[in-house]
């Protein structure tokens, strides 16, 4: 089901991503009087196609293959063009009516990334508080004075409020200087500001967390783990573990928080435990063993099910809250989370092209399927702001000057104004050879990690 799940959102994602990308190229083109002949998404074999009755007679497509779309214009180096229509060929335009065309593509991946994020606001959008957890010694964090339960309000001068928005600052700040201002609110109502300095590590140089690498974690109240989910043919499935035990201890030791107990039974995989939980108001004993399974060459014990955190109505109206903004708040932080987003994907990109950044970050379609399947099972908010942050990569993405892309054939464009003339028949080809190459590798390469996570 979760697959499925994956799959379904991933095509509505990408169906959805394309139609955006394409409309862009679609309407400026219209409103510029150029002659469209057919707007698709997809490729391959036609779905469904519809012809308009109007004087243009715009053929839309749906076709099988998700992946992309095009908008088809009347051009004369790809057919015979009536002479009453030659006037409105893509071709026989000024540059300038050429390069707002290709550019209104990425132009609207932004405006709907602007639009998702401020809608998302608009909603409301569940947020976790920015209390700092468990600070470990010798890290850059314990070095700064962070101490467990500070309350983060600002990185650089710049304003936070939930978890998300402290992960997302520090990242940004951090790739333009790694030494960091951080106001806090100390657990004794203190103002306090703190240098986080963090160029004596490599927030990018792997995938795995950047934000524990501070040597911080998020604060979290006390609670015990529940369990919601028990995987088939698991070791707790075997076991009769049940969804809505309360794990109360294990070998004795009290059950303090998921992570506790998570990390215990990794540490015995294949050795007997037993669990003490509460299910249905008694208690009883429930005594499985681990399996063993290997992750990065280590072997782990797992015992099959997912884990909640139950906590005190008191903890968690202090933990959680919903992020609302008025329409003209939202707005504006929908423009501001796009413009520094699209940035930070830019640095990234930089800090990938130099060295310091580790080409595992970069992910493929079995990455974006798998998130976009946890989005849309979470909640509408939260899928929308996914939308919004793959739409605003593809925009980056297709900005870049790399032939095969909108960039490449902006770029182009700019050679032509310059030498007021186009670039030649034979440097486009070679161009759109080595962009072939270049988009190729990138796809190798993301997909090659997915199934890298995948096995992994």
């Amino acid at each position: 089901m979760n697959i499925l799940i994956s799959l379904i959102s991933f095509i509505v994602t990408i169906g959805i991503l394309v139609a955006v990308h394409e409309f862009g190229h679609f309407w400026v083109a219209r409103k510029l009087n150029i002659k469209v002949l057919r707007f698709a998404i997809g490729f391959g074999k036609p779905l469904w196609t519809y012809t308009s009755k109007k004087d243009d007679k715009i053929e839309y497509v749906l076709a099988a293959i998700p992946f992309g779309g095009y908008v088809k214009m009347l051009d004369e180096r790809e057919g015979d063009v009536p002479e009453k229509d030659a006037h409105r060929a893509f071709n026989r335009q000024p540059v300038w009516k050429r390069f707002l065309v290709v550019l209104a593509g990425p132009a609207f991946n932004f405006i709907f990334a602007i639009a998702a994020f401020s809608t998302t606001y608009m909603i409301g959008v569940n947020a976790v508080q920015p209390y700092v957890g468990a600070v470990i010694a010798g890290t850059p964090a314990a070095q700064a004075g962070f101490q467990e339960k500070d309350k983060i309000l600002a990185i650089n001068d710049v304003n936070v409020a939930s978890m998300s928005e402290v992960r997302l600052s520090l990242l940004s700040e951090y790739l333009g200087n790694p030494e960091l201002k951080i106001n806090v609110q100390t657990k004794d109502n203190e103002a306090v500001t703190r240098t986080l300095n963090l160029s004596s590590i490599k927030l990018l140089a792997d995938e795995k967390d950047y934000f524990a690498k501070t040597g911080m974690g998020f604060w979290q109240p006390p609670h015990v783990p529940v369990v919601m989910t028990v995987l088939p043919d698991s070791a707790a499935a075997q076991a009769g573990l049940k969804r809505n035990d309360i794990i109360l201890s294990y070998d004795g030791h009290p059950a303090e928080s998921v992570k506790t107990v998570t990390e215990y039974i990794q540490q015995h995989a294949g050795k007997l435990v037993a669990l003490q939980v509460e299910r249905n108001g008694s208690e009883q004993t429930v005594s499985l063993t681990p399996k063993a399974t290997e992750v990065d060459g280590k072997m782990i014990g797992r015992m099959g099910v997912h884990l909640a955190k139950k906590m005190s109505d008191e903890d968690r109206k202090d933990l959680f809250f919903v992020r609302h903004a008025s329409i003209g708040e939202a707005l504006s932080r929908g423009v501001v989370e796009t413009w520094r987003m699209s940035i930070m994907t830019l640095k990234v990109m930089g800090k990938l092209i130099v060295g310091e950044a580790s080409i595992k970050n970069i992910s493929g379609p079995v990455t974006i399927a798998n998130y976009a399947g946890i989005s849309a099972s979470i909640g509408f908010t939260v899928y929308l702001g996914f939308l919004a942050i793959i739409s605003l990569s593809l925009g980056v993405l297709n900005l870049l000057p790399i032939p095969m892309l909108d960039g490449g054939h902006l770029f182009y464009y700019l050679i032509e104004i310059v030498k007021g003339s186009p670039v030649s028949e034979k440097f486009e080809a070679m161009g759109a050879q080595v962009g072939m190459v270049m988009v190729g590798l990138l796809m190798v390469l993301a997909i090659y990690n997915d199934i890298t996570r995948l096995v992994g």
